[in-house]
């Protein structure tokens, strides 16, 4: 693993983000339900996720699907206290969770999750993200997350069960390239 990606995994535990009954299973490398059909993903796949996205000190980076808000937290460690994390997630009752989870753990005030507006995909106010990160799998590369990206920004997310690393080149181009297979929860974009 990543040197950076490392420390940022020994400063923000698993556990906190996970329900109760689960969190002495937090050093276990699986996938582990939340509510509603979500999962807090295996630190494996969120280490490579990271390391894939190369999040930078200062970066603004977008979390889409926070679910527990552990993946929130990492990011904020990385962008250090320069940078800016917006989590979004649909489920209202994991959105809060997960903002309570921030808050006990951190403080990480470079950091929030809210709950996804209806209809959107992303925070397209907040644009543009240096980097953007999704933890569902879309059956393709999603428009509306690219027209927030900023121009070098990175993307990682699942497409149709691939890895895949999306950079916005200076000339809105694309530079896609897909790193191994994973499974996800499907991302909901409408």
């Amino acid at each position: 693993m990543d040197a950076t990606v490392q420390q940022a995994f020994d400063t923000v535990p698993r556990a906190p983000f996970l329900p109760p009954a689960l969190r002495m299973r937090a050093d276990v490398d699986r996938p582990l339900p939340l509510s509603h059909g979500q999962t807090n993903s295996q630190p494996s796949t969120v280490a490579a996720m990271l390391e894939l996205l190369d999040v930078r000190p200062g970066h603004t980076v977008l979390d889409v699907g926070a679910g527990s808000g552990w993946t929130t937290a990492l990011l904020a460690h990385l962008v250090g206290p320069d940078g800016r994390v917006i989590g979004v997630e649909r489920v209202a009752h994991l959105a809060l969770g997960a903002q309570v989870a921030l808050e006990e753990t951190g403080p990480w005030p470079q950091a929030s999750v809210r709950v996804t507006t209806p209809g959107v995909l992303g925070v397209p106010e907040e644009a543009p993200f240096d980097r953007i990160l999704v933890s569902a799998e879309a059956s393709d590369i999603p428009p509306a997350l690219i027209q927030q990206l900023a121009q070098d920004g990175v993307m990682v997310l699942p497409v149709n069960t691939v890895m895949t690393r999306v950079i916005r080149t200076r000339s809105d181009g694309l530079d896609v390239s897909e790193h191994g297979h994973y499974v996800f929860v499907p991302l909901i974009e409408d």
